[in-house]
C-alpha cells in the first residue's frame, strides 16, 4: 500500500513540475512582451516588427540625417529629408538604388564593379559627402531646383543627366552612363528626391560648397604640405593614395592624387572649390560651423593637393567663351593678361578686379 502511495506522490510531483515549468515560460514570455511594449511606447515600433511587402525585406536604409546632427535647422538652412522616408515613395526601389550607387559607386561601377567597370574606384559620396546630404559638403540640395540650366563650361543648357555624367568623366575619371539606363535613372531619381522640398529656381542655404574670401597672397603648396602631413596623412596617406576598405573594392578614405583620383577637369581641381570644401569638411568629422583649419590653411592644403600628379582629361571643348572662365580656372587662354600660375594659385583679387573692370567697359 505504501509503495502505491509513494508512486502516486511521485507522479503528482512530476505533474506539478511540468505545470510550474510551463508557468515559468509563460511568465518569461509576458515579461518580454511588457519590455517590448515599454520600448515601443518610447521609441516607436522596432523595425523587425514592422510589416513590409516581401520585396522590401532586404531594404535597410540608414538615416543619413543622423550624421548631420550638428546642423542648426534654421528656416533657411537646407536639411536633407529623412532617408528612411524613401520607403514611402511609389518608386522607392529606383530611388533606393540611386542612393546605393551614390554611396557605394565603386561596388557597382568601379574597376571591379558588379554592374560595369567604368570608373576609378572612388564613390560619388567621397566628394558629395554623406550621399550628397551634408550641408556645405558638396551636397545635392540645390540640384533638382536649379537644373536644367546654362553652364559656361559647356556653353549650353545642361540637365541633371549631363551633370552626373560630367562627374563620371571628371571626378571618377571614367566613362559616361547611358542616360536611359537603369543606373542613370536611379541616380537622377535619388537626386530629385533629395531636393523635392526645395522651391524651383531656388538654391538653398547650405547647398554646394563654402565660398572662401580670396587671400591677399597666393596659396602656398609648401605650407599646405606641412598642414597635410599634420592633419590629413593619417587618412589619405603620405602618398595621397587613400586607404581601401577590407573588400578591396571601395575606399574608406579616397585617393587625393595619383592614377585613382579625380582628373584635372574635375570641379575640385579649381582651388576655390577645393579650399572651400576642405574648410567645411576636413579633417574628417568637422562641419561648416565647427571647422578646424583656418581659411589660409585650407587654401594652402588645396594648393598642395592640386599640385600633385593626377589623370588628365581632354579639355579643349571646355569654356567655349573664354571670358566666362572662372577666376581660378588653371588653364589658358584667358580674356586677361594674368598667367596660368596666378589663375591657379592666386592672388585672385587682382584678377577679380580686372574681370569687373572688363565687364563695366563692355
Amino acid at each position: 500500500m505504501f509503495q502505491n502511495e509513494k508512486q502516486n506522490l511521485e507522479s503528482i510531483i512530476k505533474e506539478l513540475s511540468k505545470v510550474i515549468s510551463k508557468l515559468l515560460v509563460l511568465v518569461v514570455f509576458l515579461l518580454g512582451l511588457v519590455v517590448i511594449l515599454v520600448i515601443t511606447s518610447i521609441n516607436g515600433l522596432p523595425e523587425i516588427f514592422k510589416k513590409r511587402p516581401a520585396n522590401e525585406a532586404k531594404i535597410d536604409i540608414p538615416k543619413i540625417e543622423d550624421k548631420n546632427k550638428e546642423v542648426e535647422k534654421t528656416a533657411d538652412m537646407w536639411v536633407a529629408p529623412d532617408t528612411s522616408d524613401i520607403l514611402k515613395e511609389a518608386n522607392k526601389d529606383v530611388i533606393y538604388y540611386g542612393y546605393k550607387l551614390i554611396s557605394n559607386t565603386a561596388y557597382y561601377l568601379g574597376p571591379k564593379g558588379k554592374v560595369a567597370s567604368m570608373s576609378n574606384g572612388m564613390n560619388c559620396q567621397n566628394c558629395h559627402l554623406n550621399a550628397g546630404t551634408k550641408p556645405f559638403g558638396n551636397n545635392y540640395g540645390g540640384v533638382a531646383s536649379t537644373y536644367p540650366k546654362f553652364r559656361e563650361r559647356s556653353g549650353r543648357i545642361e540637365n541633371i543627366h549631363k551633370r552626373v555624367n560630367d562627374c563620371f568623366e571628371r571626378s571618377l575619371n571614367g566613362k559616361t552612363l547611358d542616360t536611359l539606363g537603369k543606373e542613370m535613372q536611379a541616380i537622377v531619381a535619388y537626386i530629385k528626391w533629395l531636393g523635392k522640398d526645395v522651391t524651383k529656381g531656388k538654391k538653398p542655404t547650405g547647398s554646394g560648397i563654402t565660398e572662401l574670401t580670396y587671400m591677399d597672397r597666393a596659396a602656398n603648396p609648401a605650407h599646405g604640405k606641412e598642414i597635410y602631413m599634420q592633419k590629413c596623412k593619417s587618412c589619405h596617406t603620405e602618398t595621397g593614395a587613400g586607404k581601401l576598405n577590407a573588400d578591396g573594392l571601395t575606399y574608406q578614405y579616397p585617393p587625393l592624387w595619383g592614377e585613382h583620383s579625380y582628373n584635372n577637369g574635375a570641379g575640385l581641381y579649381r582651388l576655390s572649390r577645393f579650399a572651400g570644401y576642405i574648410k567645411s569638411n576636413m579633417p574628417q568629422g568637422v562641419s561648416y560651423d565647427n571647422p578646424q583649419l583656418s581659411d589660409e590653411e585650407a587654401w594652402d592644403v588645396a594648393a598642395f593637393v592640386n599640385s600633385q600628379t593626377r589623370p588628365k582629361k581632354d579639355l579643349h571643348l571646355d569654356w567655349p567663351k573664354i571670358s566666362g572662365k572662372p577666376i581660378d580656372n588653371p588653364f589658358g587662354p584667358y580674356a586677361d593678361n594674368f598667367s596660368e600660375q596666378q589663375h591657379k594659385f592666386g592672388p585672385f583679387k587682382p584678377i577679380e578686379q580686372a574681370k569687373k573692370t572688363l565687364g563695366k567697359n563692355k
